[in-house]
């Protein structure tokens, strides 16, 4: 077992770092009702999110409900694991269950449709406490960061990880020197899972460890392509650009997106003409990689756009925040848009019993006139969330006011539910000793005695046949 599972803190106490989350997140738990909202944790990867998590259900002696990435998280496999785990109680005794929502901000795609919405419907109906683990906060919807209680993770300072790494050098009997665990502590930056996998991978068949003997490697993906872009348009040598461009995950098409993304940078147009001509012949490479299949011309594509780009910008550096590829951005917003028309055109659909092809080439524009007419009305019918009754009203300001008016409305439906089920349950054990006493033990010989006579009474066959009319299949039978 590698030494980050088998080390893994059991307790708050043990986390190393952010001791304002910790303290966070354990006065949430003390305090807990279901009044309160879920927790939102987020940061960098390794900086103990998850840890800390589990640490706070072993320290509350809670039981723990997880659903990550690895599984498919569509809207039925959340309301079947952690809808149904958020409104029932623990089967093990214990006083309640915490359900952990891992990489929430990896909602996306096809293996992920519908678990966005699942999720925030999870957290209007839960009676247990959740946790939600992102690495981008921005990367989660904003209806779900708005129903959540934000706790952000910080990346974890080198002087605090060297005396984890200490503590573990102890514990297996290796003997670490202060310059290898520094080394490791400092090539870590920050995320203290990749600095023990690497104290592990440094100390495998060895008792001993010097610091030329420590391995270290770049682990954060998202960290590296920053690092990267940062280092092309800074005074870097062309040696270490490409040492890094190595140690980044993402393919040379992605590099070259990111470039482009942020030519902006450059100083001046004649720069940025220059750093389009090196990007433009990488292109050329890259096509030939995948006409020929063959990779290995990906290093000359990789090599012309970092050392052209970083010529053009001349060692001035990033004076402004890396932004993503703007096309990506437009893509995901294309995605999302059609998603939201989808779910409409579903809606109104089924609630019209017609086809949605139908719906879309005949009656979308006057279906779109009555959305408009009463608002409120369709959302509260459909269940509009705000993006989708915004696809009519193209109104933002609008849809988030009736959306607002139609939660405080559900607010008050379910108080009002609640207040009615105390009180029926409080009026039930009021009613059963009054209706006994309402009860005339007198009356009961009278109507039984009364049966008797009544039964006696020879009935007609005009009467018999009022009472017991004969069946259809009678009336047949002998054809």
């Amino acid at each position: 077992m590698d030494w980050a599972e088998k080390y893994r803190p059991a307790h708050l106490a043990d986390i190393v770092g952010n001791t304002a989350a910790i303290r966070q997140m354990a006065d949430w738990a003390k305090n807990w009702s279901q009044a309160s909202k879920p927790l939102l944790l987020y940061g960098k990867p390794g900086i103990g999110k998850t840890s800390s998590a589990y640490a706070l259900a072993n320290d509350m002696k809670w039981e723990v409900i997880e659903l990550n990435a690895s599984d498919q998280r569509t809207a039925g496999v959340i309301e079947r694991v952690a809808g149904s785990g958020s409104t029932t109680a623990s089967l093990t005794g214990s006083g309640r269950r915490l359900i952990i929502i891992d990489e929430a901000d990896n909602l996306q795609g096809n293996a992920d449709r519908g678990g966005a919405k699942a999720i925030v419907d999870t957290i209007k109906q839960a009676k247990q406490p959740i946790v939600l683990i992102a690495n981008d906060l921005y990367g989660i919807s904003a209806e779900i960061r708005a129903r959540t209680e934000p706790v952000q993770f910080r990346a974890v300072p080198a002087r605090s990880i060297a005396p984890r790494l200490r503590y573990l050098c102890s514990c297996e009997g290796v003997a670490c020197s202060d310059a290898a665990i520094h080394s490791i502590a400092e090539s870590a930056e920050g995320d203290i899972r990749s600095a023990v996998n690497m104290l592990y991978a440094s100390s495998i068949g060895r008792k001993n460890l010097e610091d030329g003997g420590v391995h270290t490697s770049q682990k954060d993906e998202r960290v590296s392509i920053f690092s990267l872009i940062s280092a092309t348009f800074s005074p870097a040598k062309d040696e270490d650009l490409m040492r890094i461009s190595r140690e980044v995950e993402d393919t040379p098409e992605n590099i070259e997106q990111w470039l482009e993304g942020n030519l902006t940078h450059l100083h001046d147009d004649i720069a940025i003409s220059r750093a389009y001509r090196c990007l433009s012949r990488a292109d050329e490479y890259l096509g030939y990689t995948y006409r020929r299949q063959y990779h290995t011309l990906w290093r000359y594509a990789t090599a012309i756009m970092l050392l052209g780009v970083a010529d053009a910008a001349g060692g001035k550096g990033v004076h402004a925040r890396i932004m993503p590829p703007e096309r990506w951005q437009k893509m995901a917003a294309a995605r999302k848009q059609k998603a939201i028309r989808t779910a409409v055109l579903n809606k109104v659909a089924t609630a019209m019993h017609i086809p949605q092809n139908t719906l879309r080439e005949k009656y979308l524009s006057n279906v779109s006139m009555l959305v408009e007419s009463d608002p409120a009305g369709w959302a509260r019918e459909l269940q509009f969330d705000a993006d989708q009754l915004n696809y009519f009203l193209a109104d933002k300001a609008k849809t988030q006011e009736i959306i607002k008016i139609l939660q405080k409305e559900e607010k008050e439906r379910e108080r009002e539910t609640a207040k009615k089920g105390k009180k029926e349950k409080v009026e039930k054990p009021e009613k059963a000793p009054a209706e006994s006493k309402e009860k005339n033990p007198e009356k009961i010989p009278l109507a039984i005695s009364k049966e008797p006579e009544a039964a006696t009474k020879p009935e007609t066959p005009e009467e018999s046949t009022k009472k017991n009319p004969p069946s259809q299949s009678t009336l047949f039978d002998g054809f």
